[in-house]
């Protein structure tokens, strides 16, 4: 699952860390298309980290991939050491490998506290070329690895009268990688948001810090009908999320 936007920096090949022989070179990365990955607590999550290669002879392949947090180095993404190559050139191709994260195994990943493993991860490459050239480049791109996030949205009462007050309740919680279940997440400021009924988009109101467990309760004056819902809009470590609208009418 991918959310957010795009996350991945591009490190160049002279800045960083690499060794080899020739002058086969790597000279882009894109991870998950450019977004972030999220991680929950039960779906496996497969993304692609495509690694564009150039050589003089043309390109024979990626023959290792590896990627883990930047600041620990730990990790639970796995790959199954096939990739896919197309060609853009005599010279150039695409090589792309499809990367596994079943949660089962992000509890193991850290001896302490397996969440700290959310955040900014980087990929490491060895490349290959058809005349035997190769490259292993050690942090070439930085991405975002982040906790999958819930949110709720339930206003009452309804319907209301006009010029009433409404209260819109919420909980945001997001994805414990310890135990595998979802947690409530306070302290976290998001947005109220509304849509007059036949409109096309959502406007904020306010923005309100969540409570204990993740709770978010607020009152607002209502003048016409419409769509109310929360928008949190994420951490380094946490997925941004937007709840679903709850459509409330005038009495």
């Amino acid at each position: 699952m991918a959310g957010g936007a795009a996350a991945l920096v591009l490190v160049t090949a002279t800045g960083a860390h690499a060794e080899g022989r020739g002058d086969v070179r790597v000279t882009q990365i894109v991870v998950n298309g450019g977004n972030n990955v999220v991680v929950g607590t039960s779906k496996t999550v497969k993304y692609k980290i495509a690694v564009t290669i150039k050589d003089d002879s043309g390109v024979k392949g990626i023959t290792d991939v590896s990627t883990f947090n930047t600041s620990n180095g730990y990790g639970f993404v796995t790959w199954d050491g096939d990739s896919t190559c197309v060609k853009k050139s005599s010279t150039t191709s695409v090589c792309t490998a499809t990367m596994t994260v079943d949660p089962g195994w992000i509890p193991d990943s850290d001896d302490i506290d397996s969440n700290r493993v959310a955040g900014v991860w980087q990929v490491n490459a060895t490349v290959k070329a058809n005349d035997g050239d190769y490259w292993i480049s050690d942090h070439i791109a930085e991405y975002k690895v982040k906790r999958a996030s819930r949110l709720t949205t339930d206003a009452t009462p309804e319907p209301v009268a006009k010029g009433a007050q409404l209260t819109v309740n919420g909980k945001l919680t997001r994805a414990n990688w310890e135990n595998l279940e979802y947690h409530g997440f306070t302290g976290q400021s998001v947005k109220l948001q509304y849509r007059p009924a036949g409109g096309a988009h959502y406007s904020t109101v306010k923005t309100v810090k969540t409570g204990t467990h993740g709770r978010l309760s607020t009152k607002v004056t209502v003048t016409k009908a419409g769509s109310w819902r929360w928008y949190f809009p994420g951490t380094t470590t946490t997925a941004r999320i937007v709840s679903a609208g709850d459509a409330v009418v005038l009495k």
